[in-house]
């Protein structure tokens, strides 16, 4: 079995920020913790709205981040520049809606396409090792990831996070079958959205081959209560048990 490997998404430390225009909680701070209590990686999504992270966070994390650092992004052409200005570890493509209060589903490849086939080669040519793209547990949208170029998919776990009972397993199941697929076409198997401390251990059971997670929210609200160090922690011993 894969021994997946634990990714916080910082961008809500931004949003507590950013909701009273202050300059604390620092998410470059917040990283560092990050990386103390266990974690593998930091995520963020630089939105074209500046929603959160902003331009000095990323500059300011790439200096700081000794671990993974994943940065999400759309296929605007500004933000783009910004990714292969920056050169992460990972570039995940994500969709983006001004009216989303968070990312709401998976990217679709299929109606992408041209875009993507602009962008991925740029994102290599960058120097950027890995370029995933975040989508639905469907086997058409991962074949279609494989076809455009990327050599990593991030299933959406948001409908599978929200369920219960049945509904939940059957979630399961289809994450399971998409995530054999993308593996066997040669594709790292990441995933995220809505995990957290009381549904990872069901998740991680039916998922065996998973290099990855990207987990924000939930360690970011329990760190009101035990410190941001020690809800990675938590986090870390579930992910790596």
């Amino acid at each position: 079995m894969t021994r997946t490997r634990l990714l916080i998404n910082i961008d809500h430390v931004a949003t507590l920020r950013n909701a009273r225009k202050e300059t604390f909680p620092d998410p470059v701070h917040a990283a560092t913790l990050c990386e103390l209590g266990g974690a593998d990686g930091i995520v963020f999504h630089l939105r074209e709205d500046r929603r959160h992270i902003n331009d000095r966070d990323v500059r300011l994390l790439r200096q700081t981040v000794r671990s993974k650092l994943d940065f999400e992004l759309s296929t605007a052409e500004e933000i783009v520049s910004i990714c292969c200005d920056v050169v992460p570890e990972l570039a995940t493509l994500v969709p983006e809606r001004r009216e989303e209060i968070t990312t709401e589903g998976g990217l679709d490849v299929l109606a992408s396409r041209r875009r993507l086939d602009e962008v991925i080669p740029r994102l290599y040519d960058a120097g950027i090792a890995e370029v995933a793209l975040f989508v639905d547990p469907d086997e058409a949208q991962i074949r279609a990831a494989a076809d455009a170029g990327a050599n990593a998919v991030e299933l959406h776990t948001g409908d599978f996070a929200n369920s219960r009972g049945g509904d939940r397993q059957a979630y399961l199941a289809r994450l399971a079958a998409a995530g054999t697929l993308a593996r066997d076409l040669g594709l790292a198997l990441h995933a995220g959205h809505g995990l957290d401390y009381d549904n990872y251990d069901t998740f991680h059971d039916g998922m065996p081959h998973l290099d990855e997670v990207s987990i924000g929210f939930a360690i970011v609200a329990r760190a009101v209560f035990v410190g941001l160090e020690q809800a990675v922690r938590d986090m870390a011993f579930l992910v790596k048990a």
